[in-house]
């Protein structure tokens, strides 16, 4: 049997603004659905009502080149790869619990798939310097939107899976892309 989700209409992708907020399911959920909720949404960045993976994205970005700034390694290799296999892991679960919380599919503030693909995107080259993190930024967001092969098929996998899969294979293209312009420039 399809849980509520499943079956729901999914959000709409073309509109710009976006719910503020708790959904109505909220009302009542445990603690730990809430909390599943409030990760999955990227805290306060989900709440933004334009746009908010744009926002968690470009906020991905910044935190990458600050911890390469403040000496964290390049920001590439297993760390990265590390942090988007467990945002990968949690995410799953807490975007299945938002789109039922939510009672529609790919709730549009669910922002951590945006957070854990913005992150793969600096797994090869690194955020070494702001105008990388920036490229990083802009090659993200245009794989994410364009959903090229294997994307748009990975989108349609069950509940909060699809969420996070598809910004995975994005990021995956956008790292090999900043790659390739990090070894041209």
């Amino acid at each position: 049997m399809a849980s509520p989700a499943e079956s729901a209409p999914r959000s709409e992708r073309h509109t710009w603004r976006v719910p503020a907020g708790w959904p109505a399911g909220a009302a009542s959920a445990s603690w730990r659905e809430r909390c599943a909720y409030l990760l999955a949404v990227g805290g306060p960045i989900g709440w933004i009502p334009w746009v908010p993976a744009t926002w968690a994205s470009l906020a991905t970005a910044a935190v990458w080149r600050g911890l390469v700034a403040a000496g964290w390694s390049r920001g590439a290799g297993w760390p990265v790869a590390a942090a988007a296999g467990v945002m990968l892991v949690v995410g799953g679960v807490a975007a299945t619990t938002a789109e039922r919380l939510a009672g529609i599919g790919d709730p549009r503030n669910v922002v951590l798939d945006e957070i854990a693909g913005q992150s793969l995107t600096f797994l090869l080259a690194g955020a070494a310097s702001w105008p990388l993190a920036l490229a990083g930024f802009v090659l993200f967001r245009i794989f994410d939107v364009l959903k090229p092969p294997p994307a748009r098929q990975a989108e349609r996998a069950r509940g909060g899976w699809g969420i996070m899969l598809d910004d995975l294979v994005a990021g995956g293209y956008a790292a090999a892309a900043l790659w390739l312009l990090a070894k041209i420039l």
